[in-house]
């Protein structure tokens, strides 16, 4: 799972970043307005963690960035602004929820656990789809009863397969999910292919239908 974090109090971020990166989320960082605006325009997150006073603008005027170009990221609003009228603002402008500072890490995991399970999984723990269970919270995997090992990287592709069903995800997006930007740096996204391949390799081991496509020249797409 993929977070952004847009926040200037460079030892706040760290803390963020330190803490969540611990709960297995690949983590990157935008430090101001511009860098946010960047991020935002080449890259998809499943959580962005989006502070209001920034230098060079407003966070209101990315979030609103974000509902114009009709992204489906989620976003939590953290800020020193405490006023109702400022979370009212945050909330009706499209924002998922709302978290002043100072706050605990451990609800800042709590919240952005919640809010990837709500969008994209119908707020379930746990995921049935056909043979197969994935136990988020537990990070486990079985078919039939019979547990899978799967690295961290098998499992965050697992997933994103799941929560994009039916869709042809390319190459370079399933790189991108797995190593955030840096994907950019690679000559070639060859290891996507060994990930995929390692993973329909375990499936089918256990008695897993072969529900992941190669869509040729293209990517890869989870069919149910």
């Amino acid at each position: 799972m993929k977070i952004l974090i847009i926040e200037d109090e460079h030892e706040l971020a760290q803390d963020m970043v330190k803490y969540l990166t611990n709960e297995q989320y690949l983590c990157e960082c935008a430090s101001d307005f511009q860098g946010a605006m960047e991020k935002v325009y080449g890259y998809d997150y499943d959580c962005i963690l989006l502070d209001l006073m920034l230098p060079g603008g407003d966070g209101l005027t990315i979030l609103e960035e974000l509902k114009r170009l009709n992204k489906q990221d989620g976003v939590i609003i953290i800020s020193a602004k405490n006023a109702i009228e400022d979370k009212v603002k945050g909330l009706k402008l499209g924002a998922d929820d709302y978290l002043a500072k100072p706050f605990h890490q451990a609800e800042l995991a709590a919240r952005v656990e919640s809010l990837i399970r709500r969008k994209q999984f119908d707020s379930n723990n746990q995921i049935v789809q056909n043979e197969l269970i994935i136990d988020i919270l537990a990070k486990s995997v079985t078919v039939h009863g019979s547990p899978i090992n799967l690295t961290k990287k098998e499992f965050d592709l697992l997933l994103f397969f799941i929560g994009n069903k039916n869709r042809v995800l390319s190459k370079g997006a399933l790189a991108e999910h797995l190593s955030g930007d840096f994907a950019d740096m690679f000559d070639s996204h060859d290891f996507v292919y060994a990930h995929v391949k390692n993973l329909k390799r375990k499936l089918k081991e256990k008695g897993y239908g072969d529900y992941i496509k190669t869509v040729y020249g293209t990517g890869y797409k989870w069919e149910r």
